[in-house]
């Protein structure tokens, strides 16, 4: 990795130690470390501070680590030790800047490198589907070459600088995935990554209860147009007005609209898709191409991932064989003792939960599910639960265990009390007892709730359950 010299000093200045010649114009580096760990010779290694550990602890052992460069914010150490810091970097060959907050100069580094590569950079953030449909753009872009993107959780102040300084002159493009939990974070990674193209796949309720309502939440995710290229685009779905006129307080450029063909909006999309049911597939004009991920929610993220496509250059032709790898918890499909586990357990909003008792309902055979407590719906938080649970009874379940105390579990239950099996419990391990009574080869079972409820902790029980009977 090398960086541009002029582009560093620009932000922070001619560095407090270290030996540069006047015509240097690069940096070169091994790699730009956060984790003490890591570090190795030839890194630079940026401290940064958590709720439990400051990376100012570790400035003398990267120095000795042999690191190229270092940043550090002052006020972070002794005075005495700001003071021997400049001479021991020196005296290593090391380059010292002060900055006034490390992790935004980590941030500040990763728009460099964006900016040194010149790559196009996609942005997606969303109420739901924003990790799914990031990567269904990086396997749409794949006929590009290599495309970097965001894994896992990265999709903050951190992961988005990281994704950005691990891309490299190899990758045709980067997929970012920008998520949030109030105002300003979306607008400070949309200046960090300087997007081309920037995609919201819906607004939900979500951290409603952090932002207090659809309109704040609509506001939080049009921020990524804060730092979005004027020449850019906006890929959303068609027939949002809440999402169409917070949109239009910030963006002025073109906005690209894709529906389903039966969908409100539909009159108004630039991409049109039909989604078949029959074969899990997306059919466009005389072009089929089958769903990597089931469901109607993923037809509709597919199309998200094929206009950015589109929009970059890959012909829809070249995308009638998508392949998707999909993490623990989300859109997994199991078999056990003869019995359908959707594993949707990695976390959950009401328009997910909702989403997926649609795919629930077109399954064959008996249908069940476990859906546990949404977590960060505040005020809302009842009517929302209330909501899941008269759906799971509109849509006639076999069965539904309710995973959540208090009043949201109340809230479910009451809502859903016309099935003819449903039973509220306290922990997931509770949910296995009454599924051994209920459950029987060829019925299918959906497992959906936050991430704090722990879902998961119930698939193990069910293997032994069940595979055993098997």
């Amino acid at each position: 990795m090398t960086l541009q010299l002029g582009a560093l000093q620009q932000l922070w200045g001619a560095p407090a130690s270290g030996a540069l010649d006047s015509d240097q114009a690069e940096l070169r580096l091994r790699q730009i470390c956060t984790d003490s760990r890591q570090l190795q010779a030839g890194d630079l290694y940026v401290p940064l501070i958590g709720e439990r550990f400051d990376g100012h602890g570790f400035l003398e052992a990267a120095i000795a680590a042999g690191c190229r460069a270092l940043l550090a914010q002052p006020e972070r150490l002794t005075p005495a030790a700001a003071e021997q810091l400049p001479a021991q970097a020196s005296a290593a060959g090391c380059h010292l800047w002060w900055v006034e907050d490390s992790q935004l100069a980590y941030q500040q580094l990763a728009t460099c490198w964006r900016r040194q590569l010149a790559l196009q950079v996609v942005a997606v953030t969303g109420s739901a589907g924003k990790t799914t449909t990031r990567q269904l753009i990086q396997a749409a872009l794949a006929p590009l070459g290599p495309i970097q993107a965001s894994s896992g959780n990265q999709n903050n102040d951190i992961g988005v600088p990281l994704t950005l300084l691990s891309s490299s002159a190899d990758h045709r493009a980067v997929v970012v995935e920008m998520g949030m939990r109030g105002l300003g974070e979306i607008e400070r990674l949309s200046r960090c990554a300087e997007p081309d193209l920037a995609v919201i796949t819906n607004i939900g309720t979500a951290h409603i209860g952090r932002l207090g309502s659809r309109e704040a939440i609509a506001q939080a995710k049009c921020e990524i147009t804060a730092q979005l290229h004027p020449d850019g685009a906006v890929v959303i779905p068609a027939g949002d007005p809440l999402l169409e006129a917070a949109l239009a307080r910030v963006w002025t450029g073109r906005v690209v609209r894709i529906a389903l063909a039966d969908e409100a909006g539909s009159a108004h999309a630039d991409l049109l898709g039909e989604y078949l049911e029959a074969d899990s597939s997306l059919r466009l004009g005389q072009l089929s191409l089958a769903l990597p991920l089931p469901g109607r929610h993923n037809a509709r993220n597919l199309l998200l991932a094929l206009a950015v496509a589109e929009l970059l250059g890959v012909p829809p032709k070249l995308l009638t064989a998508l392949q998707v790898d999909v993490p623990d918890g989300r859109h997994q499909r199991r078999l056990i003792g003869g019995i359908t586990v959707l594993d949707e357990t990695y976390n959950a909003s009401p328009e997910a939960v909702l989403a997926a008792l649609e795919l629930l309902n077109s399954q064959p055979g008996r249908r069940f599910a476990v859906l546990g407590k949404m977590l960060e719906l505040g005020d809302q938080s009842l009517e929302l639960h209330h909501q899941v649970g008269s759906r799971a009874a509109e849509l006639g379940l076999d069965g539904l265990v309710v995973v959540a105390e208090g009043a949201e579990g109340e809230a479910m239950l009451a809502a859903a009390a016309g099935l003819p099996r449903l039973v509220g419990v306290a922990s997931p391990e509770q949910a296995a007892p009454p599924l051994e009574q209920w459950l029987q080869p060829g019925d299918c079972l959906l497992l959906k709730a936050s991430r704090g409820v722990a879902l998961e902790r119930l698939l193990p029980l069910l293997e032994q359950q069940f595979t055993a009977v098997d």
